[in-house]
This record gives C-alpha cells, structure tokens and sequence, in this order.
C-alpha cells in the first residue's frame, strides 16, 4: 500500500493549533541541522582559539567570508523549496523532477563564481585597508576553503531547499549531526597533528571543514537518489532554460536581500578590524554566539517558506497567512527566550571561547560580554525579520523585500553604526548598535509587506468566488 503525500491528501486549511504543530515539525529538523552547522563553527573557532587570538580574529574573518560568499550565491537557489512547494500544493508533482534537475545545474554554474571570489580574498582585503599580516592569514584560510563551494552549494543551497520540500527534512538532521562530530575529529587532528593525520596548524581548521562539507553533500545526494520513496521526485529530466529563468527570477532577489544583509555584518567586522585585535577577536566570539541562535528562526523561516508556498499553490491564501502568522511568532518568541541567556549568562558564554582566568584575555572577555548585552536587544527582531522573508518568499514576493532589506541595513543600520563607533566615540559598541537599528527597521517592513500582501491575496481569492 502506498503511503499519501500532502499533495494527494484532501486539502483542507488546518487551525492556528495544527499550523504551529506542522511548523514547528518541519522546522525541528532544519532547525538542529542549521544548529549542526553552526555547531561546526563553534568547533572551528574554539579550536582555533588554542592557537591564539591572531589565529582566532583570521579564521574567523576567513570563515565569515567564505560564509557570505556561498549564503548569498544559495539564495538564488532558494527558489527551489519555493517552486517546489507551489507545485505540490496544486498537485503536480510531475513538475517537481524537472525542479530538481534545474535547480543542480543552477547550483554548479554558481559555484564558478564563489571559487573566484574566494580566491582572490587576501588581495581584496589588502585593498580595504586590512593589516597585511591578517590579509595573508585569511587569504590562506579561504585559499582552503574554496575547494568546497560546489559542496556547499549543492548540500547547503540545493538540497536544504529541496529535500523540506519533498517532506524529506529528517534526511538533513542525522547528516547534519554526523558532520559534527567528523568535522570536530578532523579539525583537532589536523590542526594539532593527533591519531595519524598530519600536522596542519592553522590550516587544518579549514582543511577539515573542506572534508565534512563534501562528505555532508555526497551523504544527502545518495540518501536521495537511492531512497526508493523519494525516486519519484528526482526522474531524470534535462534542465532546461525557462525553468532555469523561473529559478533565477525568483532567486536573485533573495541572494542580493542576503548579501545586503551579509555584507552588513562583514562591513561591521572589517571595520572591527581597524579598530584593534581585541574588538574584531571580541566581535568574533559574539558574532558566533548570535548566529548560533539565529539557526533556529532560519529553520522556521524555511518552513514558513514551504507551507505558504504549499497553501498558495492550493489556493488557500487564508490558510497561507495562519501558516506566515503563526510561524513569526514561533521565531518571535524563541528568540526571546535566547536574548534572556544573553542577558543573564554572558561571562559564562564568552569562557566557552576564551579563559576567563588569563589576564592576556581579560580586555576581548570584557569587550564580548558587552557586545553580547546589545546583541540580546535585537534578537527578537532578526528573527522576525528572517522569518518574515521566509514567509514572502512563499508569495514568490522577493523583489520589494530586497529594497526593504537594502534601505534597513545600508540606508539605516550602517549609517548609524558608523557615526557611534566613529565619530561618538562608542567603538565596537557603536558598530553593534548599528546592526541593531538595521534589523529592527527590516523586520517591521518584512511584517507589514506579508500582513499586506497576504490580506489582497484574500481578498482577490473572495472577489473571483463571489457570485456576480
């Protein structure tokens, strides 16, 4: 007996209960996925920590960088959780393969780029003003790194995007999890030159993130392509150039409202860095902490991005916005919960980094724990803010959020960032502060486009069943 998928099943809009209960099951598994990533992070700088804070301020620098490169060349790819879930909620599956295919060319042709930018990183941060010896050090750390993009793209791009899609979102979590634990053995082998392999130093970090990013892509691939219940999704078709244009057309927008965003944040840490060791070492450790739990609304954002791709499709627009409504306050109310650790525990965070005991660390503790109380602030509003995106790009809305990210973080948040740490004398503080207008500006135009754009496709919905 064959077991129905959600596009066979009658349709039928669930509660606000039953939304929450679906989110949150399909966000679970993204969610300690994006955990599992981040986790690996954590694993790179802590072990990069042991070597050092200049060590510590390069690798992470490298590590942001090749993060920023390969986030927004995987926005364009996000477009296919999104095309996918529209097609499932009318009931053509058919389309779906033909998704698939496209959307892995569209995924190699991307990491042509991400190799070349990522190739090139030392001379560009020599060219921003960079100390020549940090330059060189993250050049070499992205040098590495490179070698991973087509992995990145189509594990982290492709196959985050479709497998949720399909209803495949657990494959992603025992991966995920697995990468952990392979990425942590290598990283501290290679770099200290322990259980047989050789002794990399500072290179070994990214030498080991390469390894498990490839093994995490071939994992995912085979667990789809050799699973007999998801066969049907990936049939052979050939990619072809419409769909390729319907990919991109979705896509770009996404990527630039990524990069607008990403590029804040790099912007923020470059400038840490003609500010001093101490404040980029100290924006590092808590940059890290905060991106950690920003997996979790990311998860959810992805989520909504399915299910109000899946009821639009079905032509339930009331059910699109339960689905976009009940999933903001899912990441409204966990991000709550994570900026009270921040209040409340931030010594105790920072020694998971640095030893708090050393004196030689006392500056980068102090200057963290301090960075962690403004991060706390706007927590709440980047996960608003990524889950609202989330929710418009299951409207196949994604060209307004673009301006409304772009005038929040470049128009507003960098702005102030820079006149607190510059001319007011507020430093690293300064800086942060700026992130925190950006995302608060971004998240509130984010939730009133979706309450706006989800209330006329109600409306337009009533309009063509009422009787004239």
């Amino acid at each position: 007996m064959t077991r129905p998928t959600l596009a066979t099943r009658a349709i039928a809009p669930p509660t606000l209960s039953r939304h929450a209960a679906d989110t949150a099951r399909l966000a679970a598994p993204l969610a300690i996925a994006q955990l599992s990533q981040m986790a690996m992070s954590v694993t790179d700088t802590v072990l990069l920590g042991s070597l050092g804070a200049d060590a510590l301020a390069a690798g992470g620098l490298g590590a942001n960088l090749f993060f920023v490169v390969v986030t927004v060349l995987q926005g364009v790819l996000s477009s296919v959780s999104v095309s996918v879930a529209h097609a499932r909620g009318a009931q053509n599956e058919d389309d779906v393969p033909h998704i698939y295919w496209t959307g892995l060319a569209l995924a190699l042709v991307l990491s042509l780029p991400a190799f070349a930018l990522l190739s090139f990183a030392g001379p560009i941060l020599l060219a921003l003003g960079e100390p020549a010896p940090l330059a060189q050090r993250v050049g070499e750390y992205a040098a590495v790194l490179r070698w991973a993009s087509p992995a990145s793209l189509i594990g982290v791009g492709l196959l985050r995007s479709f497998l949720p899609a399909i209803g495949a979102a657990k494959r992603l979590l025992w991966v995920s999890l697995a990468g952990v634990f392979v990425n942590g053995f290598l990283n501290y082998g290679l770099i200290h030159g322990v259980w047989g392999l050789p002794r990399l130093g500072f290179l070994g970090s990214p030498t080991a993130t390469l390894v498990t990013i490839w093994l995490t892509a071939i994992m995912l691939m085979a667990l789809l392509h050799l699973r007999p219940s998801h066969q049907h999704f990936v049939a052979a078709r050939r990619p072809t150039a419409p769909m390729m244009g319907e990919l991109v057309s979705i896509g770009w927008p996404v990527a630039i409202t990524y990069a607008v965003e990403a590029m804040l944040f790099l912007a923020t840490g470059l400038l840490m860095g003609l500010l001093g060791e101490t404040p980029l070492a100290a924006h590092q450790i808590a940059l890290n902490v905060a991106s950690v739990s920003f997996m979790v609304p990311l998860a959810i954002g992805q989520a909504a991005n399915v299910r109000v791709g899946y009821w639009t499709g079905a032509g339930q627009p009331g059910a699109a916005r339960h689905a976009g409504f009940v999933a903001l306050a899912l990441g409204g109310g966990f991000m709550s919960l994570s900026a009270l650790v921040m209040v409340f525990a931030p010594h105790w965070i920072v020694g998971l980094y640095l030893h708090l005991d050393d004196p030689a660390n006392a500056a980068t503790v102090s200057l963290a724990a301090s960075l962690l109380g403004v991060a706390a602030l706007f927590q709440i509003a980047d996960g608003v803010q990524t889950v609202g995106s989330g929710c418009l790009r299951g409207l196949k809305d994604t060209r307004i959020p673009m301006m409304a990210a772009t005038l929040g973080y470049w128009g507003i948040g960098f702005p102030i960032g820079y006149a607190l740490a510059f001319h007011f004398g507020l430093g690293a503080r300064g800086l942060w502060w700026g992130l925190a207008a950006g995302l608060s500006t971004v998240a509130l135009l984010m939730t009133l486009r979706f309450h706006r754009m989800s209330r006329r496709r109600i409306a337009m919905a009533a309009s063509q069943t009422t009787p004239a």
